[in-house]
């Protein structure tokens, strides 16, 4: 038998695993251990030597804001993308996702190929292409990974940003790159912009990497300030929820890239990059001209980041103060901005499927004013994030199962671990 696996099975590993999962996942999560070891050892034919996990993020506050270089809030949760993985002398980088194809790149060509973008294989070069950068010497050597996942695609709790952030881990640890958990999610955010063409913020890859309630602040993105928050759910008496709409992320990317496109055109109006080096009292001045250069959406979509990035620091701080129900009374107000003013929770021109922002309704209607309900992450589809009082949960996930299906109610809660090795 080999190390890993008899630390895993002697109960060597379980301190870790009761830290990232908790005590009622942590025999079902010895047992996808386990599973992942076989898997590992019939692809590469040798033993892993180390175990490595990222989670998923869900977004509590500050829809759309980081990539104006705004606030946000966010945390890592209970689900994750999960590795085995080992170094090798083949200077390949091997990554094989259960379910999907080996992608395999060559560490001594990691220029950018352009055939790639939108791709798993794009984020792979792109993170190993950053760490190179960054004066990461391959030298040959290479990495063989096996990884399993129950974040689920396209569910807005960012999958993606769970892989930058597990493929940066891997070889931050193999390569002994030395980056802090900041600068692994700034590797992540470089291979989705640069290289699978994504013109993603860094929020998710921050909350996957950093884990536990963080409050963040982008004002100068290469040195973002990133605040740990306590917070303990169920304490206060509510779940958090993610509600699977139905409506599938892929194919969203122009939606994504237009709210971009319209923020910019109005900061660029300014002389600015981005919205947060705005003065909001020159842009509220500015909005006559602004709707004839810009579009009225854009105006509202600025509108949005305005309000949305001083309601995420209102948020933190009333989650610092203790003072539950004030930040839920702002949850509720992200939700009505994204859906009002930002616009990302039906695609342009669709009229008969608009299955997100049917969720929110329901929701709405089952809470009957408690709790709030808001879109969560980048819209348009995906999922609805609600907070619900625990002694209306059940019926809650009953009726919302009821209309979207078995299932759609997922109950999360946060991780306090953020991108690990687990060994």
């Amino acid at each position: 038998m080999d190390e890993l696996r008899t630390r895993l099975a002697d109960g060597a590993l379980d301190r870790q695993l009761l830290a990232l999962y908790g005590p009622v996942r942590l025999e079902q999560q010895k047992r996808r251990y386990a599973y992942m070891l076989d898997r590992f050892a019939d692809t590469f034919q040798r033993p892993a030597d180390a175990f490595f996990s990222a989670p998923g993020r869900t977004e509590l506050g500050g829809n759309h804001t980081d990539h104006q270089h705004g606030r946000v809030l966010a945390a890592g949760v209970d689900l994750d993308d999960l590795a085995a993985a080992a170094r090798t002398d083949t200077g390949r980088f091997r990554v094989l996702s259960e379910g999907y194809p080996l992608l395999d790149v060559d560490l001594s060509d990691l220029t950018a190929r352009p055939g790639e973008q939108n791709t798993s294989l794009a984020l792979l070069r792109g993170v190993a292409a950053r760490f190179e950068q960054l004066g990461c010497d391959f030298a040959g050597a290479g990495a063989d990974v096996y990884v399993v996942s129950d974040v689920p695609g396209g569910s807005g709790l960012s999958s993606s940003a769970a892989f930058e952030v597990l493929l940066g881990t891997i070889l931050n640890d193999l390569f002994s790159a030395g980056l802090d958990a900041v600068q692994i999610a700034q590797v992540g955010q470089y291979a989705e912009n640069v290289f699978f063409g994504k013109p993603c913020g860094l929020m998710d890859q921050t909350a996957s990497s950093v884990g536990g309630v963080v409050a963040i602040d982008f004002a100068d993105p290469a040195d973002p300030i990133v605040e740990r928050i306590d917070l303990d759910l169920w304490q206060e008496g509510y779940a958090l929820c993610i509600l699977d709409s139905g409506a599938s992320h892929r194919d969203l990317t122009a939606e994504y890239a237009a709210i971009t496109d319209e923020l910019k055109a109005v900061s660029r109006f300014f002389g600015k990059e981005v919205l947060r080096d705005v003065d909001p009292a020159a842009f509220y001045a500015a909005i006559p001209r602004l709707r004839t250069l810009t579009g009225d959406r854009a105006v509202l979509r600025a509108m949005h980041f305005f309000d949305e990035n001083e309601r995420a620091r209102a948020q933190a701080r009333a989650l610092k103060a203790g003072n539950f129900s004030r930040f839920l009374t702002l949850a509720y107000a992200s939700g009505r901005s994204s859906a009002q003013y930002l616009q990302n929770v039906v695609p342009t021109g669709q009229t008969a499927d608009q299955a997100l922002m049917l969720a929110i309704a329901l929701s709405e209607h089952i809470l009957n004013g408690r709790g709030a309900v808001r879109v969560h992450g980048g819209g348009f589809g995906g999922t609805a994030q609600a907070f619900v009082p625990l002694d209306t949960l059940n019926e809650f996930k009953t009726r919302v199962d009821a209309v979207l299906g078995e299932g759609a109610c997922r109950v999360l809660t946060v991780r306090p671990v953020g991108g690990a090795k687990i060994a």
